[in-house]
């Protein structure tokens, strides 16, 4: 195998993404230094150093004039790539915290407790609903884990519900219905997907695509089953703590400010629609919360500060996941990656999709988007899979796993951060060992499975 396939600098820096955070380093830092490895490796010839046994001298003046500037510089414009996204978490995760001091959070977890009673796959099938409904039919994507799974993770205690089959099931219903159910986020991506394979030369139509993706939703379920009924059935305990100790006396009566702040969560909603930012939909809700007197105008300060503590950190991290994702794309080392494995095809459907999965899942796993995925992806892959006579349907669906291959798993993705901001509300549970690796197993082995049974199927 040529050894700058081995080196490619998209394999060498989420390899190391990946080691790092399960050796427990900061996400944060993770990114910073796989960007960097990647700029350097692109910069840096090791494949010439060793082939050619170059003198330490020369591998030592090699070394420092790599453009570490330029990888900088270049890593930080990136960052714009996710700034609205970040925005949008940040003034969302203060009005989560507004909903939170208004005590309508716990007014409506402990409806959920009447609803849920003993029965934990109840408490969950509504969790997963909740996800679901978040994609497509009121598209506020991630914002209501952080407002209303740490009011339940008392209840959740009670129970001895793994965390880990919450964060599962969270992930199922965040990533599932954009893949399969096209309205909402699911319009978007499945969008994006005719558009950019029409772009490239495929003769898509207009219903192809979510005529063709219903198999990944059959995978996705199979793994959420497996997940919950199999991997992580057996109770588990948790440590009580002041957020999760379950209080008999908490007031849950419903009063006029709860019903002024479900007002607010509605016009959120709709100026969201009406339009199509996230950011301006928070500053509505936020103005009527704030403008009738429900939270008093000397506690602004406060619920920012607090909103920045519960959603900053994703934000940051969306940040400089762009970042990372423009140090990949300005190197071209995503082109030549795909480049480097088409000779190992051989003209076979089966190993074509199989390579063209695994690159899919190591770009998605870097950049933590699938939706920034499909564009990279789509420029090569309608030739590949034209060349290796793959259908129309099969193309669509191997396009659509390869974007979303990763994005359960990968420490950047809103997918995983957004559980973890909620799971986590109390420190007990960790964002790698407990929703990325999980997630990854569960979901990302039944995309490639079903992804390559279309492939043959289709």
């Amino acid at each position: 195998m040529d050894i700058s396939l081995i080196l490619n600098p998209v394999i060498v820096s989420v390899i190391l993404l990946c080691v790092l955070c399960v050796r427990k380093v900061n996400v944060l830092l993770s990114l910073i230094i796989a960007a960097i490895a990647a700029g350097v490796l692109a910069y840096f010839p090791v494949d010439k150093i060793i082939t050619e046994h170059w003198s330490f001298s020369e591998i030592v003046r090699q070394f420092f004039n790599v453009p570490y500037a330029d990888i900088m510089n270049t890593f930080v414009s990136g960052m714009g790539g996710n700034s609205e996204t970040a925005l949008s978490y940040i003034l969302l995760g203060t009005f989560a915290v507004a909903m939170m001091h208004t005590g309508l959070t716990k007014v409506l977890a402990n409806k959920i407790s009447a609803v849920v009673c003993d029965r934990k796959y109840v408490l969950i099938g509504i969790l997963t609903l909740l996800a679901v409904f978040s994609q497509n039919l009121i598209p506020v994507h991630i914002a209501f884990i952080p407002i209303l799974v740490p009011p339940l993770l008392g209840l959740m205690n009670k129970l001895k519900i793994d965390r880990r089959a919450i964060a599962c099931a969270l992930a199922f219903g965040l990533e599932t219905p954009y893949i399969v159910v096209p309205a909402g986020f699911g319009l978007i991506f499945q969008s994006l997907i005719r558009d950019n394979l029409i772009q490239n030369g495929l003769d898509v139509g207009k219903n192809d695509v979510v005529n063709s993706v219903w198999i990944l939703g059959i995978g996705m379920f199979l793994g959420l089953l497996v997940a919950l009924f199999i991997t992580f059935r057996k109770p588990r305990e948790y440590q009580v703590t002041p957020l999760t100790e379950i209080k008999d006396t908490d007031d849950t009566t419903f009063t006029k400010k709860h019903a002024i702040t479900l007002f607010a969560a509605f016009v959120t909603f709709v100026t969201q629609l009406a339009t199509k930012s996230l950011p301006l939909g928070a500053i509505a809700g936020l103005t009527i919360i704030f403008g009738t007197g429900v939270i008093k105008h000397d506690k602004t300060d406060k619920m920012i500060d607090e909103g920045v503590g519960l959603m900053g950190y994703i934000a940051f991290v969306m940040l400089i996941a762009a970042g990372y994702a423009m140090v990949l794309k300005s190197t071209g080392s995503i082109d030549s990656l795909i480049q480097g494995i088409t000779p190992f095809m051989h003209g076979s459907k089966f190993i074509a999709a199989t390579l063209m999965l695994l690159i899919g899942l190591f770009v998605t796993m870097g950049i933590g988007t699938s939706f920034g995925t499909i564009p990279i992806l789509a420029v090569l892959f309608v030739p590949i899979c034209q060349s290796a006579g793959i259908s129309v349907p099969a193309t669509i669906v191997v396009m659509a796993a390869a974007a979303a291959l990763g994005d359960a798993g990968s420490p950047a993705s809103d997918t995983t951060l957004g559980p973890t901001a909620g799971l986590n509300a109390d420190g007990q549970h960790n964002h790698i060992h407990d929703t990325c690796i999980p997630t990854f197993w569960h979901f990302n082995i039944p995309l490639i499975i079903f992804a390559l049974i279309a492939v043959i199927v289709f």
